[in-house]
Order: C-alpha cells, then sequence, then structure tokens
C-alpha cells in the first residue's frame, strides 16, 4: 500500500500549495536516479515523491483523498465520513479545480528540477547554456476607486522583499499585469524570469461597474422626488453636484456623461449613471396628517398597467 503523501513530502495536512511544492522540487532534487546512479532506494524514493505530488497538487484529487474517496495511490475506496466533514469544513475550502497557474507551477517546477540536473551533468565539461529565471506569481488586492483612477501600490513578497507597483487607469477584476524582470534570477547569463501579478478588485459599498460605466443606486427624499433640487453625490473622481429633476420616481435613472471609468489606452471615458430610490425615513406626522386630507387634483392609479395584463 502506498505511503500517505503527506508523510512522503513531509508536510502537514494542512499544508498550503506553496508547502507541497517547495516540499517536493527539495526531495525530488535530492533523489533524482541521475544524482544517484545505481542507487535504487534513492530511485524508489523519487518515485513515491513524484507519485505524492501528483496527487497533492491536483486540488481535485487532494480533496478526495482527504475525504477518504481516494487511497494514497488514487484508487477508489469506501467513504469515510470522517475525511467527509474535515474536507467540508472550513479547512476544506482550499479544494477546487486546478487552475492555469497551478498547470504553470508543474510545468515550471519540471523545468527547474530537470534544468538544475541539466547543469550538474555539465559541470564535468563544457559551459552550461543562459538558462531564463523562472516567473514568479502574485496576487495583488486593491480598492474599487483604485481600480478606476489608477494607483501606486507596494506588494510585500513572502521572503520580505517588495515590489512597487503602478497599478494603470481602469485595470479589471482578474486583470494579469507583468513586471519585466522582477523574477527569479537567471543562471549562467540568463535572464530574469518576470513577476505576474493577478488584481483582485474589492466590491464597492456604492459602486458596480459595467464595463466603462459605473452604476450607482442614489437614495433620495420624498420631498427631493416631488420637487427636485441639487444634491450632491459620490463619484469615482470625488463628490459632485447633480440636479434631481421634479417629478422623478424610484427607478428613474440619470446619466452623467465622462463621470465612469476614466480614459485609458484606446478606451474613451465612461458614463456614471444613476438610479433613484425614494425614502420615505422615519414616520413623520406632519406628512401623515397631510396625506390623509389630501386630494391630489389629478389621481394616479400606479398598479393600472398590472392590472390590465392580468
Amino acid at each position: 500500500m502506498a505511503e500517505d503523501p503527506y508523510k512522503t513530502l513531509g508536510v502537514a495536512r494542512d499544508a498550503s500549495a506553496d508547502d507541497i511544492r517547495n516540499a517536493y522540487r527539495k526531495l525530488a532534487k535530492q533523489n533524482h536516479p541521475d544524482l544517484n546512479p545505481g542507487n535504487k532506494a534513492a530511485e524508489e524514493r523519487f518515485k513515491s515523491i513524484s507519485a505524492a505530488n501528483e496527487l497533492l497538487s491536483d486540488t481535485e484529487k487532494r480533496g478526495k483523498y482527504d475525504r477518504g474517496e481516494i487511497d494514497a495511490s488514487g484508487q477508489e475506496r469506501p467513504e469515510s465520513r470522517g475525511y467527509r466533514s474535515y474536507a467540508e469544513s472550513a479547512q476544506g475550502d482550499r479544494y477546487g479545480h486546478p487552475g492555469a497557474q497551478q498547470e504553470a507551477w508543474q510545468a515550471e517546477d519540471l523545468d527547474d528540477i530537470f534544468g538544475d540536473l541539466f547543469g550538474a551533468r555539465q559541470a564535468g565539461g563544457g559551459t552550461p547554456r543562459p538558462r531564463r529565471g523562472r516567473d514568479d506569481h502574485y496576487t495583488l488586492t486593491i480598492a474599487f476607486v483604485e481600480a478606476i483612477n489608477g494607483a501606486q501600490k507596494r506588494l510585500t513578497l513572502p521572503d520580505g522583499k517588495t515590489l512597487d507597483v503602478k497599478v494603470p487607469v481602469g485595470v479589471e477584476e482578474g486583470q494579469a499585469m507583468r513586471l519585466r524582470g522582477q523574477g527569479r534570477p537567471g543562471r549562467n547569463g540568463g535572464a530574469a524570469g518576470d513577476a505576474l501579478i493577478e488584481i483582485h478588485v474589492e466590491p464597492h459599498r456604492v459602486f458596480r461597474r459595467d464595463g466603462q460605466n459605473i452604476r450607482l443606486d442614489l437614495p433620495i427624499t420624498v420631498r427631493e422626488a416631488v420637487l427636485g433640487g441639487s444634491v450632491l453625490i459620490p463619484t469615482p473622481g470625488g463628490r459632485i453636484k447633480m440636479t434631481i429633476p421634479p417629478h422623478s420616481d424610484t427607478g428613474r435613472e440619470l446619466r452623467l456623461r465622462g463621470r465612469g471609468v476614466p480614459p485609458h489606452g484606446k478606451q474613451e471615458a465612461g458614463d456614471l449613471y444613476v438610479t433613484l430610490r425614494v425614502v420615505i425615513g422615519e414616520p413623520d406626522a406632519a406628512l401623515e396628517t397631510f396625506l390623509r386630507d389630501w386630494q391630489p387634483e389629478h389621481p394616479v392609479d400606479p398598479r393600472r398597467d398590472m392590472e390590465r395584463d392580468t
């Protein structure tokens, strides 16, 4: 029976993807058959290490293993309730479908390991060829307004170093930025890799993005809805005055040209769309008294169209 993959790689059950990746890289380099010719024990350890990494680096397989659905060799086995409970707990949130970044890491690991082996074999004669450094992958979370207007951010790396990142105007959720030469150093005179930064934009309490446009629900009073007036409203560029037309119902949409996402690249400036929402507010005795005695000159049935369609 195959050994527990966590034990094989020497990592805890709640190890992150980076922990598993680093453990595999270290052990694979130590036990690769090309560096241990004739050593059957090292060859067997390398096979076990590779199998353990294959299972744990695949988030779907890892989830099945932790839930007791498969064993360490990847074969199905009767379900274990204990494992399922663990996987469905908050700790189990790490399970999901393997993404492109995970696949890229696996490819880079193999390239890195075999690159080191190639260099070792060349050490006895000849000059190893220059090798470009690996790309590093990071995620940067920014505020909604920073994504709209651009910003200067500082990203702290796992090793304590920092990268200054200029976030461009109009950057979108999931967009990747490339900082050339900010990845791993090259070998034998090769160029450094790049830093690839995936942008995550935090939702805003009031604004919603719609392409180049911004949408906003604006609460207004009964007085403002009936009589109209000038009000201050928030925009990604700061507060501005906007005129509410008289007799404005809930749902009326007003358009402010050029107040959406600023122009960038080939994109023109977007607009800000404001949807009015009438708010009655706290109980008002005077308003209630007025409405009891009020007889409109031109009565309106707001549900007339509903009755027509039923």
